[in-house]
């Protein structure tokens, strides 16, 4: 006889869904489960079964040789109605199973069956954890309480999975807002300085917007990371490469060469601000009238256990001053916001930073502990 339906089958089953795992590939995980509760119980037949509405639906399955089947024929579809753990002696011994197809097979009969169920955190049950054989038979204590704790770790299993999904979804919102307020403010800045006609106030939001897209791109090689605790620092760099190209005018070739090795995110976080605002002063300063250039970044390690990350640029440096003193567009990386910013995330890395502008472009070199 086919099951009622749970007294709670709109909340059940809106849970169940919710889990996005229906419809699934096979996973090692829940494969290893499985294949482990049939080893202990000594079954021909185990199931993570997920009841839908009108199927049962299997995330893993050894002996049955198919992901789904019909609602009718499933026998815990009944079992979802009752108690925690069922075991069922002999399937044709049940009313319910009496005229189940499955249990009259001439062939490999389902004629008993054991199962504890997947239950979230308000109860609602989703499926079951069951084993299944072709002949009556009674399971061990032992037997019953491996059923009950592989349940367990199945639930636990596909919570934490949901957990990391609604990390993702998150996550993604976070982004799309920073990256669009990000972008709206760049907008108004742009929009503000064509406004202007002093050249000192327009160089200023200039030179702020060259940072919003510095930080833009910051954000998006930062977010590409977030999931680690610790960033292999040459993959890492890369990224950031990437990003600064895209900012970069079209003249200037960006160059990054990391060794690789883990740091902690936030070390990574304040190198890349470092290198952001050393990239974005270069910009702005030191390629004036499109002049073509280049700016390389490379970082390595010493043999005392320090990370060096040298950073230089070909731009005009004092080379086009005839006293040889440094232009005042140059001068803005020696004593602007831009190094105040270098310098005070240098000192939150434990580390030190030395500039300098000279004839042949400007340089810059951050040296940090690895080791806090």
């Amino acid at each position: 006889m086919k099951a009622d339906a749970h007294p709670q089958q709109d909340d059940r089953l809106r849970a169940l869904r919710s889990y996005g795992i229906l419809d699934t590939p096979r996973e090692e995980e829940f494969d290893e489960m499985v294949r482990l509760a049939a080893a202990i119980c000594d079954a021909p037949i185990a199931v993570i079964n997920l009841i839908d509405e009108d199927r049962q639906w299997f995330k893993a399955e050894v002996g049955l040789g198919t992901r789904e089947t019909p609602i009718d024929t499933s026998i815990c579809s009944h079992v979802i109605l009752g108690e925690d753990f069922v075991e069922i002696h002999d399937t044709l011994a049940d009313p319910r199973m009496a005229d189940n197809p499955l249990c009259l097979a001439a062939e490999a009969p389902l004629r008993f069956y054991a199962g504890a169920l997947l239950k979230t955190e308000d109860g609602l049950p989703i499926g079951t954890l069951c084993v299944l054989d072709h002949a009556p038979r009674s399971l061990t204590d032992i037997q019953r309480d491996t059923i009950k704790v592989l349940a367990r770790q199945i639930m636990r299993q596909i919570d934490l999975r949901f957990a990391l999904q609604q990390q993702v979804v998150l996550q993604n919102e976070v982004d799309h807002r920073v990256k669009n307020s990000l972008a709206m403010v760049s907008g108004l800045l742009r929009l503000q300085t064509r406004k202007l006609t002093d050249p000192e106030a327009k160089a200023a939001l200039t030179a702020t917007q060259t940072r919003v897209n510095a930080i833009a791109a910051l954000h998006q090689a930062m977010y590409q990371t977030s999931a680690v605790d610790s960033v292999d620092l040459s993959i890492f760099a890369k990224t950031i490469g990437e990003s600064l190209k895209a900012t970069a005018p079209v003249q200037v070739d960006v160059v990054f060469d990391f060794t690789a090795i883990k740091v902690p995110s936030e070390m990574a976080s304040g190198i890349a601000m470092i290198v952001n605002e050393f990239a974005a002063n270069s910009f702005q300063h030191a390629f004036p009238g499109n002049r073509a250039g280049r700016i390389e970044v490379r970082g390595d390690i010493t043999d005392d256990g320090m990370l060096v990350v040298e950073a230089r640029d070909d731009g005009v440096g004092t080379g086009d001053c005839p006293d040889g003193g440094v232009p005042p567009v140059s001068g803005e990386f020696s004593s602007g916001l831009g190094m105040k910013i270098i310098e005070s995330s240098a000192a939150s890395l434990g580390g030190t930073v030395e500039s300098s502008v000279t004839e042949d472009g400007a340089r810059m070199r951050l040296t940090v502990p690895l080791e806090r």
